[in-house]
């Protein structure tokens, strides 16, 4: 399904990833000790500013601020949208 929002300028759409549910060694954190992640896909991409072409597209993987960007709920799924500026990262 595609997502039915087309962000302004230099914004874009993320889509959170699953907070993790298992170390790397092999044990499991408990739900209350599970952090949110910032890592995220993108989902939609602006055009862009006058000066500026956008960076990521869609699809790619990335890692973005702790308090970056303001959440969204849209069809029943999490979203968040932020400014290019606020990625970190492409991974």
């Amino acid at each position: 399904m595609a997502l039915n929002i087309k962000p302004l300028a230099d914004r874009v759409v993320i889509e959170p990833l699953p907070a993790e549910t298992q170390t790397a060694s092999g044990l499991y954190i408990p739900d209350s000790a599970q952090e949110k992640q910032q890592k995220g896909k993108v989902v939609a991409v602006g055009s862009g500013k006058k000066d500026h072409d956008m960076t990521v597209k869609t699809g790619d993987i990335v890692i973005y601020g702790k308090y970056a960007g303001t959440e969204l709920k849209l069809d029943g799924k999490d979203y968040m949208i932020m400014k290019e500026d606020d990625i970190l990262a492409i991974v």
